[in-house]
């Protein structure tokens, strides 16, 4: 044994005697983990994290969060001698004065959106495979403050610089909270200490964003990751793949190999991407001054779906005991957010009170065997873009040379009616899907070939399913949940049921939530239709074995059989026949 081998030995027998540490890595670095290329997206969100913790940093270093006014006079020539805040010079300093730091700015914003991009689509795999399911429920919450945090860590590091496009922001922000009936006013006052701008709000805002933003991220991205190593993982269907085991790859050393890799690949394309790609020029927007507005301001992609709502919302106002609610800021900014906030907190919890499905899930549903929850959650993806799409009205209308009050109009419309319409017809297709896959269960696949049997019946030959696809379709065995039946108003011994109303509402909407759905065929029926399946194609088998040496068999689910040197398609048959049949 080397000495380098004796040494850690040592170490770990003497860590292992006060800790117990060699039964907890034991364990640990035997845990299994499912091989799938969306389970990556949670990675993405962890390393781009990562990255913003080490690029912010290093921009801690040379930022200087203060409004005091200076003169500029640094190395960037058509801002020289201009008034700014010292939050903005130093910006600019680390733009254009130290070394590499225009490539650490451009990596933390592009790492900072990558960051709640991730975490998004992340959420939306979790929400369309069902793994917010119990007992996950908590780890669902847990994701969308994430995304909430990160939205707040996003808006207050894009207000640092100061700059006229970040202080258009903090114009908007400031007249949100002005907009909360009764305490917007003096709320305002708190924020900025004072008339906006004020001369402390960026160094409070730096506070938020280094500190108290980070440290609750990091708090919650470490019960998350304590609550996925506690919980067994979940996985998709497949073969050997059942709902008390995991099939996958243990932590060490393949799964940590991989992850470490893919580290290091997210980092270079995040540095590749901050190298090349210019985002957030703030030179080119001048420092902030409160009477200015920059034409054509947007934010990034993760608030431009408020900016939107405020943008669409009618201008409705009251006046209430001298007091004015401005409701066309009030209720897009402050009230929808909130209640798409609570809602998606809460849908675990609805869902399971709907349909009354209390058992553990660790294997992930398919989109098409849930079509309500999959209607749901398209609808607030097309609710989503049409926002989005109304945060940049004026880009649109400039571009593609159209009316600002068209799209508007044409945007508060769809909003109400697009919505709806998406959950209806996403609806219809996965329940659609899900009839055809219950034709694949009990008939197989259409070859297209047709076989003439010796007592003049045709019948079309079906191919039976592979292990592999027959494991994904049994899947909507598991996932298939009849409604609840409807509440009794009383019992067998005639009492009243004193909560038949809520059950009522209940009852309703299990309905709704699975009435359509289609019923999947039994186990036994399945291995009854895959063995008439076989039968056919049984009958079939002589037929390929004849002439084998000349016949060729296109070996795909509908392929065809010709003999090799004849025409392969119509087209040359009827050239080769001078154009008759």
């Amino acid at each position: 044994m080397s000495t380098t081998e004796k040494v850690g030995e040592s170490v770990a027998t003497y860590v292992d005697q006060r800790v117990g540490s060699n039964r907890f890595l034991g364990r640990s670095l035997k845990k299994v983990f499912p091989d799938h290329w969306s389970f990556m997206l949670g990675e993405i969100a962890l390393y781009s994290f990562i990255i913003v913790l080490l690029t912010g940093v290093f921009l801690t270093l040379f930022y200087k969060p203060s409004m005091v006014e200076v003169v500029y006079d640094g190395s960037y020539v058509p801002l020289k001698g201009v008034m700014m805040s010292e939050a903005y010079a130093s910006t600019l300093d680390i733009s254009f004065d130290v070394r590499g730091g225009l490539l650490i700015r451009q990596m933390h914003h592009w790492a900072a959106l990558l960051f709640i991009a991730a975490m998004s689509v992340h959420m939306f795999r979790v929400f369309f495979t069902g793994a917010f399911r119990k007992p996950r429920e908590f780890n669902w919450v847990i994701g969308i403050s994430l995304i909430t945090l990160g939205l707040g860590a996003g808006f207050s590091g894009y207000s640092l610089p100061d700059d006229l496009l970040s202080g258009t922001g903090l114009q908007i922000a400031r007249g949100i909270v002005q907009a909360i009936p009764i305490v917007g006013t003096w709320g305002a006052f708190l924020l900025f200490d004072g008339e906006f701008p004020g001369t402390e709000f960026i160094s409070r805002l730096y506070g938020v964003h280094i500190l108290l933003i980070p440290g609750l991220i990091l708090a919650l991205v470490t019960v998350h990751l304590m609550m996925v190593w506690t919980q067994k993982h979940t996985q998709f269907p497949g073969p050997g793949r059942t709902n008390d085991n995991v099939v996958g790859y243990p932590l060490m050393p393949i799964y940590m190999a991989k992850a470490g890799g893919f580290f290091f690949v997210v980092f270079g394309v995040t540095a590749l991407i901050g190298g090349l790609v210019s985002i957030n020029p703030i030179w080119i927007f001048g420092p902030y001054t409160p009477d200015q507005v920059g034409a054509g301001s947007q934010p990034d992609w993760y608030i431009g779906w408020l900016d939107g709502a405020l943008r669409i919302f009618p201008n409705i106002e009251t006046v209430l005991f001298g007091y004015t609610i401005s409701w066309n800021i009030f209720i897009p900014s402050v009230i929808v957010p909130g209640i798409v906030f609570t809602v998606a907190a809460l849908y675990p919890f609805l869902e399971a009170w709907v349909t009354g499905d209390k058992r553990d899930h660790n294997l992930l549903n398919r989109p098409r065997n849930a079509p309500t929850r999959t209607g749901i959650g398209v609808m607030a993806i097309t609710f989503y873009f049409l926002l989005f799409i109304g945060g940049g009205n004026d880009i649109i209308a400039i571009t593609f040379d159209l009316s600002i009050n068209a799209i508007i109009w044409f945007l508060r419309i769809a909003v109400i009616v697009l919505p709806p319409i998406a959950f209806l017809v996403t609806r219809r297709i996965c329940i659609g899907l899900q009839r055809r896959d219950r034709e694949k269960m009990l008939h197989g696949y259409e070859s297209g070939r047709i076989l003439r049997l010796p007592h003049g019946e045709f019948i079309e030959v079906h191919e039976p399913l592979s292990l592999k696809e027959r494991a994904v379709l049994e899947s909507a065995i598991e996932s298939y949940r009849a409604p609840l039946p409807a509440p009794e108003k009383v019992d067998a011994n005639g009492v009243a049921n004193k909560h038949y109303r809520r059950d009522m509402i209940r009852y309703k909407l299990s309905r709704w939530f699975y009435a359509d759905d289609i019923v999947p065929p039994t186990r036994q029926e399945i291995e009854a239709g895959q063995a008439h399946v076989s039968h056919d194609a049984a009958l079939e088998a002589p037929l390929h074995e004849y002439d084998e040496d000349e016949t060729v068999m296109v070996p795909f689910h509908g392929g065809v059989l010709h003999t090799a040197g004849e025409p392969a398609t119509n087209r040359e048959q009827l050239e080769e026949r001078g154009g008759n049949l």
